[in-house]
C-alpha cells in the first residue's frame, strides 16, 4: 500500500493505483477529458496534469502510478496555464468551439470540453451558455476569448456521417480523445470503432456512412454516451437541450439482466434513454435498452387497461384488473379441478426479474399444482 501526499493530504492506495484514482479516493478533484474509468486512459488530452515533487514538468495524473513518498500538487498557477493551453488546442480542433458557435451545437450545455474551457477562461460565459454551471471549477467565471480555429478563417470542414439509423458522427467536433474507441472495444467489446492517422493527426474511424451495414456495429450507442463533445451522438439528442430535461432512474424492461438506465424526460414525455451505473451494466446499454426501451410508452395502440371478451358479442371490452384477474383465476381453477394440474403450464417472460420468476414458479407449483414451468429465454 504505497503512501503519498496529494495537496498535503496523506493517502494510502493499493499497488498500481494511478495518481488520478488516488486523488478521487481522497475526494480531490482533478479535471479530465480523455479519461473514462475502466474505458479509456490514453493520456492524450493533458488536462489532468499535476506537479510531482522531483519532476521537472507536470505529468498526466491518469497514467502516473502512485509510489511511496510521492508528493503531488493538483493546483497551481503553472498547472492552470498548462491546462488552459491544452484546452485551447483542443478547442481549436472542434469547429463549433473554434468559431464561437457552441450555442448551435447539439451538445451545448452537455459538452465536457465546453464546460472545462469555460472554467479555465478559454471561452467566455456567453459562448459557453449552460456550460458555465456544469463547468464550475477553480477558474470558473474567468473572462475568456474565442479560440481561433485551424487556418484562421478557413476551418477544417469534413462530411458528417449520418446514414446510421440511430447514430451520427461529425468529425468537425471530434477532439480525438479516443473515449469512443475505448467504449466500443474495451467496454462493449464490439471492436467496430478504430483510430487512424491523417498525417500527424489522430482520427476516429466510425463506420456510420452509407456502408454502415457492412460493419460489425451493434447500434448500442455506448460510443455516443462516452463522447465528451457530441461528435458521436444518438440522433434523438437533436430534439432536446440538457437544460430542458430531467432524468428518472429505472430498470430496462427488455430482459432479465436488470440494466439501470436514466429516462430523459422533457415536458412530461420520455425523449431518450441513457446508461446508468448499475451493478450489472456499469453504464452500458444494448441497442434495445438505448433505442427501444421507451417508445412504446406513448404508442397509440398500447393497451392501458385489461380487455375481457364479451361472450354475447365476442368483442373484447375494457375491464377492471379485479374483473380480469378474477376471470383468469376462476377459469384456471376450473381446469385444474376438472383435468388435474398437469393439464396446465406456466410460461414466463424472460424480461421478468428473478424475484418475479421465483414467485411465478411458486404459484404454478402451489396454486396450479403443475410442474410444467418454462420460459422464452432461447437465445
Amino acid at each position: 500500500m504505497p503512501s503519498l501526499t496529494i495537496d498535503g493530504a496523506h493517502v494510502a492506495v493499493p499497488e498500481g493505483t494511478t495518481v488520478l484514482e488516488a486523488a478521487r479516493a481522497a475526494g480531490i478533484r482533478i479535471p479530465t477529458l480523455c479519461y473514462l474509468k475502466d474505458v479509456s486512459a490514453v493520456g492524450s488530452c493533458r488536462v489532468c496534469v499535476v506537479d510531482v515533487e522531483g519532476e521537472e514538468h507536470p505529468v498526466p495524473a491518469c497514467s502516473a502510478v502512485a509510489r511511496e513518498g510521492m508528493a503531488v500538487a493538483t493546483q497551481s498557477s503553472r498547472l492552470t496555464d498548462y491546462r488552459r493551453v491544452a484546452l485551447e488546442l483542443l478547442c481549436a480542433s472542434c469547429v463549433p468551439c473554434s468559431e464561437g458557435r457552441c450555442a448551435e451545437c447539439d451538445a451545448d450545455g452537455a459538452c465536457e470540453l465546453q464546460a472545462l474551457a469555460c472554467a479555465y477562461g478559454v471561452i467566455g460565459d456567453a459562448q459557453a451558455g449552460a456550460a458555465g454551471v456544469a463547468g464550475a471549477g477553480e477558474n470558473a467565471g474567468a473572462v475568456g476569448v474565442v479560440v481561433a480555429g485551424p487556418g484562421a478563417g478557413a476551418p477544417r470542414e469534413e462530411p458528417v456521417l449520418d446514414s446510421h439509423p440511430f447514430l451520427t458522427y461529425d468529425p468537425n467536433r471530434c477532439i480525438a480523445c479516443q473515449r469512443c474507441v475505448g467504449a466500443c472495444n474495451v467496454a462493449a467489446r464490439n471492436h467496430t470503432l478504430t483510430t487512424g492517422k491523417r498525417g500527424t493527426r489522430t482520427t476516429i474511424r466510425a463506420p456510420f456512412g452509407e456502408d454502415w451495414r457492412t460493419s460489425g456495429c451493434e447500434s448500442c450507442g455506448n460510443c455516443a454516451q462516452a463522447c465528451p463533445t457530441g461528435a458521436l451522438a444518438v440522433k434523438r439528442r437533436r430534439g432536446y437541450r440538457t437544460s430542458d430535461v430531467e432524468r428518472v432512474r429505472t430498470t430496462c424492461p427488455h430482459c432479465g439482466v436488470g440494466c439501470q438506465l436514466d429516462l430523459v424526460v422533457k415536458d412530461g414525455h420520455v425523449v431518450d434513454a441513457e446508461g446508468a451505473p448499475g451493478p450489472s451494466n456499469k453504464g452500458l446499454l444494448c441497442v434495445k435498452g438505448r433505442s427501444a426501451s421507451f417508445d412504446f410508452v406513448e404508442a397509440p395502440d398500447r393497451l392501458t387497461t385489461p380487455l375481457v371478451r364479451n361472450p354475447a358479442s365476442g368483442q373484447l371490452e375494457p375491464a377492471t384488473w379485479d374483473e380480469a384477474l378474477g376471470l383468469v383465476a376462476r377459469r384456471f381453477t376450473e381446469l385444474r379441478d376438472a383435468h388435474g394440474g398437469q393439464s396446465l403450464a406456466a410460461f414466463a417472460c424472460s424480461r421478468s426479474t428473478n424475484e418475479d420468476i421465483y414467485l411465478f414458479q411458486k404459484m404454478a407449483r402451489e396454486a396450479l399444482q403443475t410442474n410444467n414451468v418454462d420460459c422464452c429465454a432461447r437465445v
